[in-house]
């Protein structure tokens, strides 16, 4: 079994059936972060004494009759800002390097561990979360494994390049304004963020609380599933969580192509066919296409929402950080500093008035799924961008890189839409990625549209072997 490729369902598949051990899998991953990542810059830490017993305590349990978990032997990673017993959680930061291990490891880290899946590491990412490049100040750049020269986007460029680069075939991620979607785009795998409270934060240094998100990076439609199904669950750590977390499992079995007769599937268009390059709208005609969509809806007021998005997000995240901003404000990367100071300066009334504006586009949204099961929009307006490029060419105006990426994630992320941005299978060029969009709690619907997608050819993980 090649595991560069294997996806999470076939290792844990070989793995149960003593196939392959857990070790045999452990060593391999290990041996391949060991070749690989001095190129691609993903890990900040690798947990080899802990992952290499955590898989041999999977090989014992497996000898002696124990169902060793659904996930038995599966490699994953997270971004550095989940909280991984007996280390140190940095969220990108020089600053958060000078404090204590943590004590106990995030829920999410614990449910993947508790269906069988080996942590090996932690993953580089933007400075508190603050970006859409993964240039880090103080831990360097996180390069695409499609081009080394590029960015693999943000904030979880590390967790996307990670399973693109074939090192691992899962990783966690966050995303407040697009950083789950916007790598997995760039880098061409799977990228889920899921309904907002619906899987628990618990122990995730968070950076604007009433946007982030916790979700997954993989190579395949049936691992987005089955790792989904292994973190639901309330959570009393986590109050949002505790509030809103019905749970749905997703068998894999169920992922069916033709169970999306029926669907009622549109384009977004107005604000989402607008400011892109002409090969980010294609692909979201592809799959439209394939899909036989031809209806198109406008959300109204997107500009605007995304707007209110800036300011709702500068302003939790300079709140969270301003004793630091005080006192050590030469400790923060340049980049992510800047906009921090940007942000606590911003009037009380705007931050009220972007609110108000949220409750508003939220009930709007909602009446269009009365009509739509699905909505269909690019994931970003360009492929990757070179690492250290400033600007960008869009729609015949040169624009900022770091916070055009999430032009079309912004406004989905202000409601808390569950969205997978899918991978388009392309015979040439960079990877580009299509958000498949549902009303909140509806992950199961996405899933089996892009079940039927995979099966069509039309998108495909891009794992460079």
């Amino acid at each position: 079994m090649n595991l560069d490729l294997a996806d999470a369902v076939t290792i844990a598949t070989a793995v149960r059936a003593q196939q392959v051990s857990a070790t045999e899998v452990a060593i391999a991953t290990l041996d391949r972060i060991t070749a690989r990542n001095s190129a691609l810059n993903c890990f900040t830490t690798v947990t080899t004494e802990t992952a290499l017993a955590d898989a041999a305590k999977i090989d014992r349990a497996i000898a002696s009759g124990q169902d060793p978990g659904v996930l038995a032997g599966v490699p994953f990673a997270v971004k550095n800002l989940f909280d991984i017993a007996g280390i140190t959680t940095l969220a990108g930061s020089k600053i958060n390097a000078e404090n204590p291990p943590a004590s106990r490891d995030a829920t999410a880290i614990a449910k993947l561990k508790q269906a069988g899946a080996i942590l090996v590491g932690a993953l580089n990412m933007d400075e508190y979360a603050y970006g859409f490049v993964t240039e880090n100040a103080h831990y360097g750049a996180t390069h695409n494994p499609h081009d080394t020269n590029r960015i693999a986007g943000g904030s979880s460029g590390g967790s996307a390049a990670a399973v693109a680069g074939g090192m691992v075939p899962l990783t966690l991620g966050s995303d407040t304004n697009g950083s789950i979607r916007v790598p997995a785009a760039l880098c061409g795998v799977y990228g889920l963020k899921p309904t907002y409270g619906r899987l628990s934060r618990a122990g995730a240094f968070l950076f604007a609380s009433s946007f982030d998100h916790i979700g997954t990076f993989t190579r395949s439609v049936r691992d987005v599933a089955i790792a989904f199904d292994v973190l639901q669950g309330w959570d009393s750590r986590d109050p949002v969580c505790t509030q809103r977390s019905p749970v749905e499992t997703l068998h894999v079995t169920s992922l069916q192509p033709d169970n999306i007769d029926g669907l009622r599937i549109a384009i977004a268009e107005d604000y989402f066919r607008t400011g892109a390059e002409p090969e980010a709208l294609a692909v979201v005609e592809r799959v439209a296409q394939v899909l036989g969509a031809t209806q198109y809806v406008t959300i109204p007021e997107a500009h605007r929402a995304r707007a209110a998005a800036f300011i709702i997000t500068a302003c939790e995240g300079a709140n969270l950080h301003l004793a630091n901003l005080r006192s050590r404000l030469e400790d923060f990367d340049p980049a992510t500093r800047d906009r921090f100071l940007a942000g606590a300066m911003i009037p009380a009334s705007w931050y009220i008035q972007a609110q108000r504006f949220r409750r508003w586009f939220r009930d709007r949204v909602r009446a269009i799924f009365q009509h739509v099961d699905l909505i269909l929009a690019p994931t970003t307006p360009c492929v990757a961008p070179f690492i250290g490029q400033q600007t960008i060419q869009l729609d015949g105006r040169e624009i900022l890189v770091r916070p055009h990426l999430g032009l079309f994630t912004q406004p989905l992320s202000f409601i808390g839409l569950p969205v997978l941005s899918v991978p388009i299978a392309r015979s040439n060029g960079l990877p580009l990625g299509v958000q498949l969009i549902a009303a909140p709690y509806n992950e199961g619907k996405i899933l089996q549209v892009a079940a039927m997608l995979e099966a069509e050819g039309v998108i495909a993980a891009s794992v460079v072997d």
